[in-house]
């Protein structure tokens, strides 16, 4: 049994900005031992790996290694309709807070948590005063890259899914889910055939050229720090 005063906490988000589909946050506890183990092994930040099978199936390797030698993992999955009650209110941030606080209560002790984002997570070091968070925390901590793979891995999954049950019925959905045109076609067709967006699409998202019911207003783009 490891000494839970050589673990480092890590925590990385996948899906905040996506259209389609939910958001995944990731935590990875890991000993000095096996936090070299995974940077030998190649565990660096999930975006580094790009996009493609070649990458998923990376990812996907890497995601098997870090589980079978962590100490402790643990995942939380923000729902589209959750989301969206957040967004409204302008209040992401604060979700990815909440999830990440769940995440550090379920974990064992650590002597160190790192978080990606600094904004984001800081206010949280008003009850973990050994939590640290950094822009690009990938960099500071494996930990931190560790959960960005996982997080990312089962974003895709569950993604995988909801293109799945479209598929025969409007062909393969492109982009993943993310801010593209391939997302924004498949919305307009299914917003087309059916007069209303697939349960899987954010509504606090803009959708140009749709028209939401009053109490469904889209976020500006501003709140969200994209655009279309």
């Amino acid at each position: 049994m490891s000494n839970v005063s050589e673990l480092v906490l890590g925590i990385d988000e996948a899906g905040r900005g996506p259209a389609l589909g939910p958001m995944v946050l990731a935590l990875v506890a890991l000993t000095p031992t096996t936090s070299r183990r995974l940077t030998r092994a190649g565990v660096v930040d999930s975006k580094h790996f790009g996009a493609g099978d070649v990458a998923h199936e990376r990812r996907q390797d890497l995601a098997t290694q870090i589980r079978d030698c962590a100490t402790h993992v643990d995942l939380e999955v923000c729902d589209v309709s959750t989301i969206d009650a957040y967004v409204r209110r302008g209040a992401l941030n604060v979700l990815e807070r909440e999830r990440a606080h769940a995440l550090i209560d379920r974990a064992p002790e650590a002597k160190r948590i790192v978080a990606d984002g600094k904004r984001m997570f800081a206010p949280l070091r008003n009850q973990f005063p050994h939590l640290q968070a950094f822009d690009r925390g990938e960099s500071r901590h494996v930990a931190v890259a560790a959960a960005s793979v996982l997080a990312k891995v089962e974003r895709d999954r569950l993604f995988l899914e909801i293109s799945a049950r479209y598929a025969d019925e409007f062909g393969p959905l492109r982009g993943r889910g993310y801010v593209n045109a391939g997302t924004r076609d498949f919305v307009h067709a299914f917003h087309g055939r059916y007069g209303h967006l697939p349960p899987e699409a954010r509504t606090s998202w803009p959708w140009p050229g749709i028209r939401l019911p009053e109490d469904e207003a889209a976020a500006t783009t501003e709140q969200l720090g994209f655009s279309f």
